[in-house]
């Protein structure tokens, strides 16, 4: 820790070498007289509120503050005459560098080594909204937005217990991102808590480029053939607080509309807030037509191409193709242009304004879908498949989910148009080997509760029960 020095001259060649001041113009300085004693302030230009500042520095030159002239004792003199609830001291450069690049302004004093910061912070944020790609048709309709102290905020108004603790740490060399672990106390592992404390604060990383998902990169280092998650994200906070009621641990990281889930598992990915706004019965139907969505999205256009092609008879008694004269390697290629093209086509309707994209989804697939067949690039009972391959898609509560499963379904076609039938069955071998070995922060199992068999905890993922029966006291944890 480097100590501040007692004289103020000092102090301010130190903070010019530190922070680019005045060549950065969003740095605001303030030279002051606290009575007969000098100060030297400073902030970040928008960062600061400029109302709550004026207060502050009216009241410290207020003469009816100073009429002594002088400052006896730091800790006493902030007490007595500082009004503003967030002040503290601090009597290092570290902790001045941090705090003023993060919002808080720092105030030095001439005679004192200690400085005094002022947290004012507030910073540009959108407003409080329900997440497109988590939305319900009844219940809450905020989502987490790029502001931590909001996020928390968000927890917080939930979950009204002293237990529940969010502990901060910086991670990057460059961007030092604040980054918040949030449990509640009694219900989290506390061996898990302590392998992310330590993982968090040992990364050796410049930035957070991309947020959430840079850190969950570094937490859980995946191989290239692992294409499913490894963490479960929402952007919803009733979503997060039901997982932290439960004993999971949440990762919340500043300037990321979304919250990681801690430890993960593959059920995470099946289940949807929507479930618990509709009665029982309801929920647990559409939760059981989201489970088959699963096999039918990664398996429902390999089958359909080895069928067709290595087994045409086959196809012929159950009519999957009306035109019967289609020769394999037109098959094949008919398959993956489909492909193809749907993801172009939903890539680019995704990221079209909101504007366009309902117009684009009809029309565009109409006009490419007969196109499509005119110019012999498809056949009507191809698009057929590969559309209701990617209604299944879209039917998953989880993007990265639905991306991961579409990686594995493009690598069976290649391995059934390769190989047949043994194309296919070494191809599902490593699909499923793949998945086995997806990696878990904290060497969880990936199959939890399925392994270790847990038959109380699969009977609540597979069936939406009343509320009375999942209390906090029964329900399991995967710790």
């Amino acid at each position: 820790m480097t100590p501040l020095s007692i004289h103020l001259e000092e102090n301010i060649a130190h903070a010019k070498s530190l922070f680019p001041i005045p060549k950065s113009f969003d740095f605001i300085t303030r030279d002051l007289y606290l009575g007969s004693t000098k100060g030297y302030w400073i902030g970040i230009n928008g960062f600061c509120k400029l109302e709550v500042l004026q207060l502050i520095f009216s009241d410290l030159q207020n003469p009816l503050y100073m009429q002594d002239n002088t400052i006896e004792e730091m800790t006493r003199y902030m007490n007595t005459r500082i009004g503003y609830a967030q002040a503290s001291l601090t009597d290092n450069w570290e902790d001045i560098e941090r705090s003023v690049l993060s919002g808080p302004s720092v105030l030095f004093i001439d005679g004192f080594q200690q400085a005094i910061l002022f947290d004012v912070r507030t910073y540009p944020t959108r407003s409080v909204e329900e997440p497109e790609t988590e939305q319900v048709t009844n219940g809450a309709r905020d989502g987490f937005v790029e502001t931590m102290l909001f996020n928390t905020n968000l927890i917080r108004r939930r979950i009204r217990s002293p237990k529940l603790t969010f502990e901060i740490v910086s991670v990057g060399s460059i961007s030092k991102t604040d980054v918040a672990i949030a449990y509640v106390g009694g219900l989290a592992d506390e061996k898990l808590l302590e392998q992310l404390r330590q993982k968090l604060q040992s990364l050796k990383v410049t930035t957070l480029t991309m947020g959430t998902r840079s850190l969950e990169e570094l937490l859980v280092p995946e191989k290239w053939y692992h294409p499913l998650p490894s963490i479960h994200r929402t952007q919803r906070p009733d979503v997060a607080c039901s997982f932290l009621t439960e004993g999971y641990i949440a990762v919340i990281v500043d300037n990321t509309p979304s919250v990681m889930i801690l430890p993960c598992s593959i059920f995470q990915f099946t289940q949807t807030p929507e479930d618990y706004y509709k009665s029982p019965v309801v929920g647990t139907y559409f939760r059981t037509v989201r489970f088959l969505c699963i096999p039918v999205n990664l398996l429902l256009m390999p089958v359909f191409l080895l069928i067709t092609v290595y087994y045409p008879q086959v196809s012929d008694n159950l009519r999957l193709l009306s035109t019967q004269d289609l020769p394999g390697p037109t098959i094949i290629f008919y398959c993956f242009a489909v492909e193809f093209l749907l993801d172009l086509f939903k890539y680019s309707a995704s990221l079209s304004s909101g504007r366009f994209s309902g117009s684009l989804s009809i029309i565009g697939g109409l006009i490419i879908g007969d196109i499509a067949v005119d110019l012999h690039w498809a056949s009507v009972e191809i698009l057929f498949y590969a559309a209701l391959t990617l209604l299944t898609t879209l039917s998953l509560s989880s993007i990265d989910f639905a991306d991961g499963l579409r990686i594995y379904r493009f690598f069976l076609l290649i391995t059934t148009a390769i190989g047949g039938t043994w194309g296919f069955v070494i191809g599902l071998t490593l699909v499923s080997v793949s998945i086995i070995t997806t990696p878990v922060f904290g060497g969880k199992s990936y199959f939890w509760p399925l392994v270790p068999f847990d038959r109380h905890a699969l009977g609540t993922l597979l069936f939406r029960h009343p509320t009375y029966k999942e209390q906090p006291g029964k329900i399991p944890r995967h710790l």
